[in-house]
């Protein structure tokens, strides 16, 4: 039988693993610590004897620069928001030829096909609400007529918008928008009811010192929600109008006093055909603007100011009153004028026709063979 015991002379290792090895330590990385007293001179030697650093690459400060242009990117990106206009008419329009100015994504939505004149402002047009929510806009701006806003309002897929969408309204009134919109939108929604008070015709050449009425209905505590109405106002704010805070109850209360009664008066006078003259006052002139603005404006406007503001039903009221009142003094006077003219006349007539009877008696009375006239005092006085 083999023996294998020549083999085994040494005893068998142990199975526990190898130690590791020592780490190396900076004398034994420097080529020259075999000539310096101890280890923490040679990492002193070491030190000094490393090279300064140096940018060697020519463009390796465009990787900074680049940074700084992609945060400067970042922060106006974050500045502008994607809203979507529902009802792209003539005021739609013209809010967004702003909007696209000041760098802002806008959408649009409308009944009518206004595919042409969107892609001419720079706008993307759906003429599928369906579509439009894919979009996922932040804001909403209702750019509707006053009469059919309950209406385009059903039509849209509400729950397809983002909880955290912003809808803003511009119509001419706000109570009726304010009271529709919370019953129908959603609670997560925020809600600004405003009005421009200006229009295409009157500030087609800018929008500075012109008045921007605005509620804060319903407006998120979150961060976001709070930055996002901040930027949607400022987009007025920079064009220079005069931002108001106020509820949509004053609003109606002092609209119907200034709106609704400028465009009354301005439609009485289209009523009346009024055409320039060579010798125009500045008042005259101002009427023919006024006239103007409010031709351009279509009458559903003015019916929605009036039929959806309760104030305006007694403006007309008490403009009817007041019409009553001035004419009433136009004609009283004219009477009185009429009735002095009438009873001078009358006293007039009465003295020439006293005289002339008087003439025809003493023609009578000088006549010969009437004894029965006596002489009169101008005869005596000659004999």
């Amino acid at each position: 039988m083999l023996s294998f015991s020549p083999l085994n002379r040494h005893p068998s290792p142990s199975l526990s693993p190898p130690p590791p090895p020592p780490k190396p330590s900076l004398c034994s990385l420097c080529p020259l610590h075999h000539s310096l007293p101890s280890k923490h001179a040679a990492a002193d030697f070491c030190l000094r004897r490393r090279r300064p650093f140096r940018v060697r690459a020519v463009d390796a400060h465009q990787l900074l620069d680049y940074e700084s242009k992609l945060a400067a990117a970042h922060f106006q990106s974050s500045q502008h928001l994607k809203i979507a206009i529902i009802g792209f008419g003539n005021f739609g329009q013209f809010l967004a030829t702003t909007l696209v100015s000041q760098g802002h994504t806008v959408l649009a939505h409308s009944r009518s096909d206004h595919s042409q004149t969107a892609k001419t402002l720079g706008v993307s047009f759906f003429s599928d609400p369906h579509d439009l929510c894919e979009e996922h806009p932040e804001v909403i701006l209702l750019c509707t007529s006053i009469i059919s806003t309950q209406r385009v309002l059903s039509s849209l897929p509400l729950h397809r918008f983002k909880r955290s969408t912003l809808f803003v309204d511009v119509l001419s009134v706000k109570e009726f928008p304010r009271d529709l919109l919370l019953d129908l939108l959603p609670p997560d929604f925020d809600l600004i009811c405003s009005h421009p008070m200006f229009g295409p015709q009157s500030a087609r050449h800018s929008w500075s010192g012109r008045f921007f009425v605005y509620e804060k209905v319903r407006i998120g505590n979150e961060k976001p929600k709070i930055s996002r109405c901040e930027k949607f106002l400022n987009v007025f704010a920079r064009e220079g109008c005069k931002m108001v805070e106020m509820s949509c109850a004053e609003h109606d209360k002092h609209a119907a006093g200034s709106q609704f009664i400028t465009h009354t008066v301005g439609r009485v006078l289209q009523m009346l055909s009024l055409e320039s003259t060579p010798i125009n006052t500045k008042g005259y002139e101002k009427f023919l603007d006024l006239v103007e603005n409010t031709a351009g404006d279509s009458f559903h406007l003015y019916y929605g100011l009036f039929m959806y503001n309760k104030s305006a039903l007694e403006m007309v009221e008490r403009l009817d009153l007041a019409f009553d009142a001035l004419r009433n003094e136009l004609f009283s006077r004219l009477h009185n004028v009429v009735r002095d003219q009438l009873f001078e006349n009358n006293a007039a007539k009465v003295q020439n026709s006293q005289d002339g009877c008087t003439g025809r008696l003493l023609k009578w009375s000088l006549q010969p063979g009437n004894g029965a006239a006596l002489p009169s005092s101008s005869s005596l006085t000659l004999r």
